[in-house]
């Protein structure tokens, strides 16, 4: 009987993650310091360049498997996309946008305390695709 339970429990928790709403008033939003750094289920970059970077970054976000936009556009300077793990589909949102002759990255996770690293190297692979 525990068992059923258990796998209840899992199974609900598993479906609660993939289907959440994800609300863009939310996570459509620039965190207030803007330098680079690494935290506990995140990471912040920045890149030098205009409108044209972010484009080709935007570029190499919808090419990401199980990355989707949820708000924003490259005309708007700024995108946000929610990603998914493969196996769970936790989801992470990657919010980037567009400052004078800079562009900045900003990952992090949803659920949990951390992000195994996942979040900075994902920010780390897009910049090193440019």
């Amino acid at each position: 009987m525990i068992w059923w339970v258990l796998l209840a429990v899992v199974v609900a928790l598993g479906a609660y993650v993939r289907l959440a709403p994800s609300d863009p008033a939310r996570w459509h939003v620039t965190p207030q310091a803007a330098a680079p750094k690494d935290f506990e289920g995140g990471a912040l970059r920045r890149v030098s360049g205009g409108v044209e970077t972010l484009q080709k970054i935007d570029d190499i976000a919808r090419s990401e498997p199980r990355t989707k936009v949820l708000a924003g556009s490259a005309s708007e300077r700024m995108i946000t996309y929610v990603s998914r793990s493969k196996l769970w589909g936790f989801p992470d949102y990657i919010t980037i946008w567009q400052d004078g002759g800079e562009v900045f990255l900003y990952s992090r996770l949803r659920f949990g305390r951390s992000d195994m690293g996942v979040n900075r190297a994902r920010l780390e692979r897009w910049i090193g695709q440019l």
